[in-house]
């Protein structure tokens, strides 16, 4: 009788895991196609009304931003989705509590004092940046602890399974948020430079940071009324600072590209690539979507000790990610001439850099979620090992080939790096964990 009823449970939880995965990655991609939408729009409008030059200097300011902000939670927000699902599992509420008060201090105190100390920096040594960069730069310091506030909250509503109120703020509400408030100040006479825009996505964060704040903290009082807290400092930071480094990594592999592209071209060629990665970032949603519907299932089947729900989330994950990321990624090749148009970008000039892009990420979506288990089951270490030297055979080959083949070059570098990035956190996660990702493979080692 137990025989029977121990294998049946299992099939009855997996296909729970299952049916909650696809469908909250279903809704987080259209709450990041709807977004991607506004932000489209918003850096369409950016480029026609500051001219290429002045949008590469805008893309070159949010880069820097966006790079620092992921890191100064100091991995508490991936963290969120791997302790607390687990705490919950157990009951544990004291340490759920102390958890969500001890994240948002460290964030908040880290922000400031990273965001002071740029402001700082651009004040007192001017000489250190070019003049068209100083004011953008100086808005983006003053950015940083409403950015990284803002991906605390998403990784606190993550973790709770809100996926809505995770990813509507930051990336529907802030998008559209800036692009009215940059259409409003160019109206009033405002001039249409990067530090305009700069201003415009300031106050487009902030508002939309202000919101999710009291949204997550009203459904956090209502799911864990205050009692006594306690904390595990050393067991929270031994895990969340790798986790940091895999932050920091990941977000500077997303941007070596345009950092070296900065260093070696023009404005307004890096304005034309940045434009390409935009585009090509919605198929980046896919890997996105998933990731954020299933990490916190992950930390919650280990610690019930669900092995068959966990192969089978690993292989629903790895094939739903490959397969929307090559429908999605042909889909924006075919509207690609209509998609580079609205930049003012000829087809011929911006089609094979977004050609390249689209083809390595398709390609790394092969081989599975190799991050995210190492993420939220154990191998941090090697995650952020592996991204780190990722990152640094990115920047390599891109300034190896961009002398040769220019913003084409970066493209090819990137491309090459991630596939190669993939197939290793792969390899390494099947080891470890014993849980084979590509999708070829078929599931437990």
């Amino acid at each position: 009788m137990a025989a029977t009823i121990r294998p049946a449970a299992a099939f009855h939880r997996l296909h729970l895991l299952r049916e909650g995965v696809g469908r909250g990655a279903s809704a987080v991609f259209v709450i990041r196609v709807a977004s991607a939408g506004f932000a489209y729009a918003a850096q369409v409008l950016a480029a026609r009304l500051m001219g290429w030059d002045g949008y590469g200097i805008f893309a070159t300011a949010w880069v820097w931003t966006a790079l620092v902000g992921h890191s100064l939670t100091l991995g508490l927000s991936q963290g969120a989705c791997r302790f607390l699902p687990e705490d919950q599992a157990r009951g544990d509420a004291d340490h759920v509590r102390g958890f969500l008060r001890a994240g948002a201090l460290v964030t908040g105190g880290t922000a400031l004092a990273a965001g002071g100390l740029g402001m700082a920096l651009v004040l007192l040594e001017p000489g250190l940046l070019p003049a068209p960069y100083r004011i953008p730069v100086l808005i983006a310091a003053a950015i940083l602890p409403v950015f990284a506030m803002q991906d605390y909250l998403e990784g606190i509503a993550r973790s709770q399974n809100w996926l809505g109120l995770a990813i509507v703020p930051p990336y529907l509400l802030r998008q559209s948020a800036m692009m009215a408030f940059l259409v409003g100040a160019v109206l009033l006479g405002a001039p249409p430079v990067a530090g305009t825009a700069m201003a415009c996505m300031f106050a487009a964060a902030l508002v939309s940071t202000l919101l999710q704040a009291r949204l997550v903290a009203r459904r956090l009082r209502a799911a864990w009324p205050a009692g006594h807290r306690r904390y595990r400092w050393r067991h929270w930071f031994g895990t969340s600072l790798p986790i940091a480094g895999i932050d920091l990594a990941t977000a500077a592999f997303g941007f070596v590209d345009v950092i070296v592209l900065g260093a070696l071209v023009n404005p307004a060629e890096l304005g034309l690539y940045f434009a390409a990665t935009r585009i090509q970032q919605i198929a980046a949603f896919v890997q996105y979507a998933v990731s954020a519907a299933a990490l916190q299932h992950y930390s919650a089947a280990q610690a019930r000790g669900d092995r068959p729900g966990l192969v089978g989330l690993v292989r629903r994950q790895g094939r739903l990610t490959a397969g929307a990321t090559a429908l999605v990624g042909l889909g924006l090749l075919a509207a690609s001439p209509l998609l580079l148009a609205l930049f003012e970008a000829q087809a011929s000039t911006g089609l094979p850099l977004l050609a390249v892009l689209v083809a390595g990420g398709v390609a790394a979506s092969l081989f599975g979620p190799g991050a995210d288990l190492l993420t939220m089951l154990g191998g941090e270490g090697i995650c952020a090992a592996v991204t780190g030297t990722a990152v640094a055979v990115a920047a390599i080959l891109c300034l190896i080939l961009v002398p040769v083949l220019g913003p084409l070059g970066a493209a090819l570098g990137m491309a090459l790096t991630q596939v190669g990035r993939a197939a290793i956190l792969s390899l390494a996660a099947g080891r470890l964990h014993r849980l084979s990702t590509p999708v070829w493979a078929a599931g437990a080692a």
